[in-house]
């Protein structure tokens, strides 16, 4: 099975080997009709500590490294 690659701003570098990246994501209200903004934050593996707060990274699903860690980030898009 493929695994989900996600892009995103990161909000959080403060804890080690871990970043938080916050992941917006635009859809269509199915009722409304109009187009909605969503985000969510996931919490993910950062070996080295490179990426810094307002950076846009891929991450990508892994297996599960802690309690709320099961991404890891692959690239640096912009910083």
């Amino acid at each position: 099975m493929p695994k989900r690659i996600l892009q995103g701003t990161v909000v959080s570098d403060k804890n080690a080997k871990t970043v938080v990246v916050k992941v917006e994501r635009r859809f269509t209200h199915p009722m409304l009709g109009k187009t909605v903004r969503r985000s969510k934050k996931y919490h993910a593996h950062d070996e080295k500590g490179e990426f810094k707060t307002g950076e846009v990274v891929r991450i990508q699903e892994c297996k599960p490294i802690s309690k709320l860690k099961t991404w890891e980030v692959l690239e640096r898009v912009t910083k």
